[in-house]
């Protein structure tokens, strides 16, 4: 066998391995959605996926593309009163609010992009939390939003018209599908020619232009794709909790995400879910403590800084050698 024979057939095993690693997770984590009622309350999983999958998109912007949104939460916003909007004023079955919200994180994404995608680092952060800031603002004096009272909804909706998702744990298989649908999509994306650009623009994006890629079409691309999956994730938490709030769109929303995918891992897909999992329980559960909540939120996070330095999956995966 020659050596580029026996490269190809390492390179084909690799493949197969790690194709196979991420099956496993993949099952894990359905199993775990399955059982997680029986243990959990409904409510606060619908709330730990919403997190999730706006912390998946935006790790597939910052993790795989390096690109850093300060804004985030524009989108996961716009989401939520889009939402809370149509499904109250117009009658939308939950699914077709979602792709109504899809559209509209995707529109809002594809004008922050023009505006912001020729500026770099530090630069391109700046100028997405400006434009975040003033899409807060017009959420904050707009009439159809309600002001700091937000929109409360009037119930969950029947899927299709048909199938009726009042109850929380109706609600909470509804969140959970839509949430692995959009995974899936994002494991796709990452794996798919489109996604390996991304990550060589990452690493090294003068070589990237030097091959003949458009670079800034392919950020713009993947902004717009990340700002439609946040307003999803931020549709999902009004289905969830009945309710769009000014909180959604604030800035202190997107850092937030930035937290849950560092924590998790950045640039692993896993990363996200588990980091969204973590943060959302700290602040649900050490709530009880009163003042010393900050505290302790503050003292779990350094731990986990000082103990997972490449987030809590990545390490994992960096120790096991394998991709997650």
């Amino acid at each position: 066998m020659t050596e580029q024979n026996m490269l190809a057939a390492n390179t084909a095993g690799v493949a197969i391995h790690g194709r196979r690693n991420y099956l496993i997770a993949i099952g894990i984590m359905v199993v775990a959605l399955i059982a997680a009622p029986f243990f959990l309350y409904p409510v606060f999983l619908m709330k730990v996926l919403a997190f999730a999958l706006f912390a998946c998109g935006f790790n597939l912007l910052f993790g795989y593309t390096g690109i850093m949104s300060f804004g985030h939460a524009a989108f996961f916003g716009t989401g939520s009163y889009v939402v809370a909007w149509t499904m109250n004023r117009w009658g939308l079955t939950p699914e077709v609010a979602l792709l109504a919200a899809l559209a509209g994180g995707a529109l809002i994404g594809l004008v922050f992009g023009v505006i912001a995608i020729r500026r770099q680092g530090l630069y391109f952060a700046m100028v997405t939390l400006a434009l975040a800031q003033l899409l807060y603002f017009v959420f904050l004096q707009a009439p159809f939003t309600e002001g700091e009272n937000g929109i409360h909804m009037k119930g969950r909706g029947s899927v299709f018209g048909v199938i009726s998702i009042e109850s929380d744990l109706a609600a909470y298989c509804f969140v959970s599908v839509v949430f692995l649908l959009c995974f899936m999509l994002i494991v796709r994306t990452v794996h798919s020619p489109f996604g390996q650009v991304l990550k060589a623009t990452r690493d090294n994006e003068a070589r990237v232009l030097s091959l003949g890629y458009q670079v800034n079409r392919y950020k713009l691309i993947a902004f717009v794709l990340s700002s439609a999956l946040a307003a999803v994730a931020g549709g999902l938490k009004a289905v969830a909790l009945g309710l769009a709030t000014l909180h959604d769109v604030h800035f202190a929303t997107s850092g937030d995400v930035v937290l849950m995918t560092l924590l998790g891992g950045l640039g692993t897909l896993f990363g996200p879910v588990i980091g969204a999992v973590v943060a959302t329980s700290m602040w649900e559960f050490l709530s009880r403590f009163g003042s010393w909540v900050t505290f302790l939120q503050g003292l779990i996070l350094v731990l986990c800084v000082v103990l997972f330095r490449r987030g809590i999956v990545g390490e994992l995966a960096a120790r096991l050698h394998i991709k997650l």
